[in-house]
């Protein structure tokens, strides 16, 4: 089944493989109308979620009595429950002796799972079949990577998947790939000097380090022009000192459960989404979409068929840039990773989570947007609510009080904002206590 729903869900997978050496764009989707992306999304929602009800355990749990084919909206997707890293970790423990992926995997070991892999936690990702598997090939692309390049890969070929998610991706792309894999500092510049790269793939601070070494060494490296950077936050100040050092470098967004979820264009104007999955950014500690353009954590439905996550929270925070990118994509583009979403801090030896604001917050329909700042030093921990609201008096600040020693146990004082005032930064919790 998962063959079958794999050409249905990825129609650009299921022939081979382009050469793209004079396109602008690694396939037709990239350039689609808007709306054509958007339906065509919604209308495989429907098989993707009586997928993973049929063939995962977890999820026949977790959507127990939910109709597959009613959900066919972004609506009806928000009514689903979010899954958390951290509770993929707690199924994946509770179901070890019996299935180390919790539930979650529409595979099982041989021909279907080429690899597994293990992140922090331990989490167990498995790796399918299908060429280009994490599709990365297309953020390659856009990096300026083409047919016949060879890469030098810097991403670590153990434990974790980051060396096979850019080796499958230049390969699908059709490039020879050199698996340097990280460390031996020295060997991996004079392999860089022997073999000519194009390019390299691999995180920012280790071809920084290359680059840093080479120099020290008193080898140039003119054929390396052009990078995949990932892993590591990407700022500008690092971006310009490749650049002034002939390294056209990207960034692109991925995560070991999911694959490819953003890259960066020539534009340099945020990350456009990739064409295989679903994205929603959500209020922190809840499943509710937020305003366009208001910082949130992004949830992905992945239409992986033989790995198939719906409404995964990645526990990252971006918001959406509104209009196209300037290259022609006309995916939806998100402004990067931007912090992260579990805020959840210890108060007064108790732990109070971003979900639990957001109760607070329902409970009282004037609310708008919630904030708890924590304060005061060691021992002397003080929470003060912040809430934006229409309408303001005694009756509903004593209330919002009361409600906080309901959710949280503990005490806070209730303080009122206007609408609109609140910092965009996603933040539902601030802990602003002092540790000197």
């Amino acid at each position: 089944m998962a063959d079958e729903l794999s050409k249905d869900l990825f129609p650009e997978l299921s022939g081979p493989v382009r050469s793209h050496s004079m396109s602008s764009f690694f396939d037709a989707l990239e350039h689609q109308a808007p709306d054509a992306r958007e339906a065509a999304m919604l209308a495989s929602l429907p098989a993707q979620i009586a997928h993973a009800q049929a063939s995962t355990g977890a999820f026949a749990e977790l959507l127990k009595g939910v109709d597959a084919t009613q959900v066919n909206s972004r609506a009806a997707l928000a009514q689903l429950p979010v899954i958390r890293k951290y509770e993929l970790l707690e199924r994946q423990k509770a179901h070890r002796a019996t299935d180390v992926f919790g539930g979650f995997s529409a595979q099982t070991f041989g021909p279907g799972m080429r690899r597994v892999f293990a992140s922090p936690g331990t989490i167990y990702e498995p790796e399918g079949t299908r060429p280009d598997y994490w599709r990365i090939a297309r953020a390659m692309f856009a990096a300026g990577f083409r047919q016949g390049d060879l890469i030098h890969n810097g991403f670590s070929y153990h434990f974790t998947p980051a060396g096979s998610m850019m080796e499958t991706g230049a390969h699908a792309l059709g490039c020879t790939v050199f698996p340097a894999g990280t460390g031996q500092t020295e060997q991996q510049v004079g392999a860089m000097s022997e073999l000519r790269p194009a390019g390299y793939a691999g995180t920012p601070s280790f071809l920084k380090i290359i680059l840093e070494k080479a120099a020290d060494m008193g080898v140039a490296l003119p054929s390396v022009k052009k990078a995949l950077v990932s892993g590591e936050a990407f700022p500008p100040s690092l971006r310009d000192w490749f650049t002034a050092r002939g390294v056209a470098a990207y960034q692109c967004y991925a995560t070991a459960d999911i694959g490819l979820i953003a890259y960066e264009t020539e534009a340099r104007e945020g990350l456009v989404l990739d064409e295989g999955v679903l994205v929603e950014i959500v209020r922190p500690g809840t499943g509710d979409p937020v305003p366009e353009g208001e910082v949130g954590e992004l949830v992905i439905t992945t239409l992986n068929p033989d790995y198939p996550l719906i409404r995964f929270g990645t526990g990252d925070l971006s918001a959406v840039l509104p209009g196209p990118c300037p290259t022609g994509r006309t995916a939806t583009r998100i402004k990067g990773w931007m912090g992260r979403a579990d805020q959840t801090t210890k108060v007064r030896g108790m732990f109070v989570h971003p979900g639990q604001v957001n109760e607070v917050a329902k409970r009282f329909p004037a609310v708008g947007k919630a904030r708890l700042v924590v304060t005061g030093e060691m021992a002397n921990d003080q929470m003060t609510l912040l809430v934006e609201s229409t309408e303001w008096n005694d009756d509903l600040r004593t209330g919002i009080e009361q409600a906080v020693r309901e959710v949280t146990k503990l005490r806070a004082t209730v303080a009122h904002r206007d609408p609109g005032s609140l910092p965009n930064d996603g933040k539902v919790i601030e802990d602003a206590r002092s540790y000197q």
